[in-house]
This record gives C-alpha cells, sequence and structure tokens, in this order.
C-alpha cells in the first residue's frame, strides 16, 4: 500500500514538473534563438532587453495555456529587422513575463513605468474635436481604431479553431444588432464569395493573412475558419474578426473631419462593450496581443500629403516625434509612401486617457500642416 502511494506521489511529481517544464526541442529552439538574436545587428527592443540574465530567468515558464517564452519571442528571432519583435500568447503572458514586457512597455510607450498604472477609461468630450483640414488640401482620409480582447479568450497563437468558430459566432451576433449608423452586414471570410471578396480589398477594407511577423509568431493558425469583417451600409465603420487581435473596431472617412471620426467610434465600442466583456488588466488597460496596443489601444490616423516636408524625411520624423505621433508608409506598417501620402498617427496608448490620445494627433497634425503651409 505504501509502496503505491509512494508511486503514485512520484507520478503526481513528474506530472507536476512537466507542466511547468520547457520541451527540450523548445528549449534547443529558445537557445538557438537568443543565440542568433545576440550576435544579429537588430535594432529591436526584444533585443535591447532580452539580456542573457533575463532570458536564463524566464526560459523555463510557462503559462496555464502552455505559452513559453519562445511563444513570446519567436517572430522577433525570426525577424531581426522588428521594431519591437514580441508578442503575448495569452493575457497571462504580460505578468508571468513581466520581466521582458515591462521595459519594452516603458520604451514604447514613452517612459510607461512598472510602477505606473493606466487611468481609467474616458473618451472625453466628444464634441471638442472638429476637420484638421477644412480645405481639404492636406488630409486625404481620417481613421480611429482601437483593439479588444474577449475575455475568458487566449490569444491568436492559443486558439482552438472550435474557439476560432464559437468567437466568430458571438461578433457576428452581436454586430447584427447594431442600428442607425452603424448598422449593417457580417462577412465571414470562409466561404466568401470572390465579388464581395474583390470589392472588399478594392475598399481597402480586408484585411490579408498575416504578414511574416505575424505568421512567425503563429498568429495565423486554422486561417481562414474564425475570421470576419463587418462594415456598415456608408462603409464608415467597420469590425475585423480575429485577425491579429480578435477585434478591431474601426471609424474612418475621406477627409480630415477626426470629430466625426471619434464620435462615431466612441458609440460603436459603448455599444458593443455593453455587449461582449472584454479583457481589461488593472494596471495595463485593455489588453491586446501585441504590447505596442495596450491601454487604451487607440490609434487616431491620417493619411496626409505634406510634399515639402517629405522631401527632408528627417525633420518630418523629428517633427512627428515632438508631438509622439508616428509615420508609417501609406498601407500602414512595414511600407513605402505612395505618392508621398503618409499615414501619421498617435504613438502613445498608455498612461493617458483615450481623449488625450487622440488629442495629441489632433494637435500634432494641426502642427505638421501649419509648417508644411510656412515651407
Amino acid at each position: 500500500m505504501f509502496a503505491l502511494w509512494y508511486f503514485s506521489l512520484a507520478l503526481d511529481e513528474v506530472r507536476n514538473k512537466s507542466d511547468t517544464m520547457v520541451d527540450a526541442a523548445v528549449m534547443e529552439k529558445m537557445e538557438a534563438g537568443f543565440a542568433k538574436l545576440a550576435a544579429s545587428d537588430s535594432k529591436s527592443l526584444l533585443k535591447k532587453y532580452l539580456t542573457k540574465e533575463v532570458f536564463d530567468a524566464l526560459k523555463n515558464k510557462k503559462t496555464s495555456f502552455g505559452s513559453t517564452l519562445l511563444d513570446c519571442v519567436q517572430s522577433g528571432f525570426e525577424n531581426p529587422d522588428s521594431g519591437v519583435g514580441i508578442y503575448a500568447p495569452d493575457a497571462e503572458a504580460y505578468s508571468l513575463f513581466s520581466d521582458l514586457f515591462d521595459p519594452i512597455i516603458e520604451d514604447y510607450h514613452k517612459g510607461f513605468k512598472k510602477t505606473d498604472k493606466h487611468p481609467a477609461r474616458d473618451f472625453g468630450d466628444v464634441d471638442t474635436f472638429g476637420n484638421v483640414d477644412p480645405t481639404g488640401e492636406f488630409v486625404v482620409s481620417t481613421r480611429v481604431r482601437c483593439g479588444r480582447s474577449m475575455e475568458g479568450y487566449p490569444f491568436n497563437p492559443c486558439l482552438t479553431e472550435a474557439q476560432y468558430k464559437e468567437m466568430e459566432d458571438k461578433v457576428s451576433s452581436t454586430l447584427s444588432g447594431l442600428e442607425g449608423e452603424l448598422k449593417g452586414k457580417f462577412y465571414p471570410l470562409t466561404g466568401m464569395d470572390k465579388a464581395v471578396q474583390q470589392q472588399l480589398i478594392d475598399d481597402h477594407f480586408l484585411f490579408k493573412e498575416g504578414d511574416r511577423f505575424l505568421q512567425a509568431a503563429n498568429a495565423c493558425r486554422f486561417w481562414p475558419t474564425g475570421r470576419g469583417i463587418y462594415h456598415n451600409d456608408n462603409k464608415t465603420f467597420l469590425v475585423w474578426c480575429n485577425e491579429e487581435d480578435h477585434l478591431r473596431i474601426i471609424s474612418m472617412q475621406m477627409g480630415g473631419d477626426l470629430g466625426q471620426v471619434y464620435r462615431r467610434l466612441v458609440t460603436a465600442v459603448n455599444d458593443i462593450e455593453k455587449r461582449i466583456p472584454f479583457s481589461h488588466h488593472d494596471r495595463l488597460g485593455f489588453l491586446t496581443f501585441c504590447p505596442t496596443n495596450l491601454g487604451t489601444t487607440i490609434r487616431a490616423s491620417v493619411h496626409i500629403k505634406v510634399p515639402k516636408l517629405a522631401k527632408d524625411y528627417a525633420k518630418l520624423e523629428s517633427i512627428a516625434d515632438k508631438y509622439n505621433l508616428q509615420v508609417r508608409g501609406t498601407r500602414g506598417e512595414h511600407s513605402e509612401a505612395e505618392g508621398g501620402i503618409y499615414d501619421i498617427s498617435n504613438k502613445r496608448r498608455m498612461g493617458l486617457t483615450e481623449y488625450q490620445a487622440v488629442k495629441e494627433m489632433y494637435d500634432g497634425i494641426s502642427e505638421l500642416i501649419k509648417i508644411e503651409k510656412s515651407l
């Protein structure tokens, strides 16, 4: 009897160890990736903060979803040209691997320290924003979006095929209840009609299967299962389901009327939130797959033509930086400017309210236009 009890105890110990111990093949891949990154001339935040000491402290840890350090860093290992190079495979990863996430978050979000706490959600007075470019000379289009994660589900790398389908059903039925200006239709990617697909691509609505950074992060499994797009009749309001994040809620239109775009987004987020509970962290705010997109998760952007400033790209970047703005190519991250049109957005998403994040973009764009006019 004692021998049986002892054997059972030993078996439990082995089981517990195997639950927390990282698989040998994963460890080998992790060690090789770390060595390769360390030897590279990568400028990523991952390389900057994944020291040998931090690597050794975290490499044996696993979240309750089974995520390892490799799940967080594999995209940065495979793409040394990443700017950041890290993703969270589940909400728990932000806490378990905080020795790595916290300094990266502080660096990217301009000084949001691990002792700081993100403020409560506050959309502010939505009527204070107007049109940043009333004459229509510079701003081609305006867009405000935010990311949300559904409570009780991990992020892309840990989702099962059944969970993808379940989430799509929840999102589709929730959005079908939207009324007024937000009323529209949900289009699942699975079995999408070719003509509909082409129209959505032509409208620049349809997201494509993940880029190499997302592919390397294991974020595109079971594609296109569980993915879909909702848009209103006017095509000024969109929701992406299970692209990079569970939900991307987007308000956009041609021209520079930021006030109108922002008000539409706020109405939509408040309405959807009544129906779907979102993942929220007491210190980090709203949680999503990428640490660049925490806190408010708000990204307010314009497509803007500033041909004179664009001749001196370093100057354009330095002015943008002064106002905590980020300059990207026409099609967003990892793209070039087409026809001199840049995508410029607020960079900070944490340590400030939603209203403050949008106001930084509003003030910065107004200043860029003023400088462009003076040149």
